[in-house]
């Protein structure tokens, strides 16, 4: 088990932020800021005194007319039964139920089987309930584990769950959040004494770096 010495040092800025309170991420990142915001008071504060600013501008408006019979077309489909849906029997346990610092919503979600990566790695998608241009995955990695030197043509947001890794001069415990830029260059070591388990969303494509990441790329798939 992980023992949490401090709480999260490395957290999303402050338009991450702003767009989760304001509703604007996509599926994908919003699960993974939800994340660090499960662990982080200071950022859960943050986002909602966001929210009480945002709602506050919103009070702030002038009225605007509704348009001739709005009113009539709302009423209507109140009284218009929606379809029902049978929803399907459990086939078990949540797939994810059993896995340390993730929030409870996450845990109700689908997840594949763990897959291989590279030595000491493997990856488990999370199959999220609304289409988003974000996916979203669990990596562990195992202890003293190195990865390839590697960028991104897209963004990566990293909330570690269990143990920790190094990127250049920081430090990422449980609770920390990462942000991985396009363009940026990675390398990460992965802290030893236990595996780094974290919730990844990624948008765009890997890029390994060096002959040997180029000969590996077409295998890796995240």
């Amino acid at each position: 088990m992980t023992i949490r010495h401090h709480p999260p040092r490395h957290h999303p800025s402050g338009a991450w932020l702003t767009g989760f309170a304001a509703g604007t991420l996509d599926q994908g990142e919003h699960v993974a800021v939800a994340t660090h915001l499960a662990a982080c008071a200071r950022c859960r504060e943050a986002a909602r005194l966001m929210e009480h600013v945002g709602g506050a501008m919103l009070a702030s408006l002038s009225p605007t007319p509704m348009a001739d019979g709005a009113l009539a077309r709302i009423e209507a489909r109140f009284h218009t039964p929606a379809a029902e849906k049978p929803l399907p029997a459990p086939s078990g346990p949540a797939p994810l139920a059993s896995v340390p610092g993730l929030p409870a919503f996450v845990r109700q979600y689908a997840a594949a089987p763990w897959k291989w990566i590279a030595p000491g790695v493997r990856s488990r998608p999370i199959v999220l309930p609304f289409a988003s241009e974000t996916r979203v995955f669990l990596l562990r990695s195992a202890p003293g584990t190195r990865m390839l030197e590697h960028t991104h043509d897209g963004t990566e947001m990293t909330c570690v769950l269990t143990g920790g890794f190094s990127h250049g001069q920081h430090h990422y415990g449980p609770g920390d959040f990462d942000l991985g830029e396009e363009g940026m260059d990675h390398r990460i070591a992965v802290a030893p004494g236990e595996d780094c388990l974290c919730l990844i969303a990624m948008r765009g494509k890997l890029r390994l770096k060096g002959v040997l990441g180029r000969l590996l790329e077409p295998l890796i798939r995240l």
